[in-house]
């Protein structure tokens, strides 16, 4: 316990690490999958084959084989040398904004028909139509399935210690190799990783009940932190988003 209690900045050191790889993926593929989510669903075919081939590039590559890529192949085959952190952000970013961009885009073809076919007897053009009808609905379906990738994303940062970032999981391994303690060690750090997953799920959470609210639909029973902590209801019958 005391081995612990002195190693505990370096454990907070990792975790931080992690935590800021968690977020920078999460921008990245939240961009990613917004982007290339909403052009799968257009009409030319040219904008769904773009987001086609990014989607299933990006889904059939393990993100640590992009970060090798990046890291080690991209300096050979450019010259250029990317920061590790930057590195490894954008492999995860691009791996799981691949995944998030299938949610958007089936989200978005959820949304009933009968909602699309109201938006253009009003006259309104294509952004008014995602903007204001299209985008609430489906961001409130969505967010479910964001928060799996969110947990996900942060999970699979665990990977980037072989590339040399000290992460909460190269601290873990560092610590037991200098120590001998393999029990404690880990059990610290698997503390960790599900606090920040905690976190993670409870934020989600909260955009999900704030997105259903909006929408008119039946918030979970009960208030505050213990309401966010069910699932929310299935919700009234929603009409045309204003």
């Amino acid at each position: 316990m005391e081995f612990l209690l002195e190693q505990w900045p370096r454990f907070v050191d990792g975790a931080w690490l992690t935590i800021q790889l968690t977020l920078g993926g999460i921008v990245l593929a939240f961009v990613l999958a917004m982007f290339f989510g909403i052009l799968g669903t257009v009409q030319h075919w040219l904008a769904r084959a773009v987001a086609t081939v990014y989607v299933e590039v990006f889904r059939g590559i393990a993100a640590l084989v992009v970060m090798y890529w990046f890291i080690y192949a991209l300096p050979v085959a450019t010259g250029f040398q990317l920061d590790d952190m930057f590195a490894a952000i954008l492999a995860l970013g691009l791996n799981l904004g691949a995944y998030g961009a299938e949610v958007v885009r089936s989200s978005i073809n959820a949304v009933p028909k009968a909602q699309i076919e109201a938006t253009v007897s009003l006259n309104m053009s294509w952004p008014q139509r995602m903007r204001l009808v299209v985008l609430p609905q489906a961001w409130a379906q969505m967010l479910p399935t964001f928060g799996n990738l969110v947990v996900e994303l942060m999970k699979a940062t665990a990977v980037v210690y072989l590339v040399g970032l000290h992460d909460l999981s190269w601290v873990a391994d560092d610590l037991r190799r200098l120590s001998g303690e393999t029990i404690p060690v880990f059990i610290v750090a698997f503390a960790l990783y599900y606090l920040i997953a905690q976190v993670l799920i409870f934020c989600v959470r909260l955009l999900e009940r704030r997105a259903n609210q909006k929408l008119g639909r039946t918030p979970p029973s009960g208030g505050g932190i213990m309401g966010l902590l069910r699932p929310p209801a299935v919700g009234t019958k929603v009409g045309v988003a204003k």
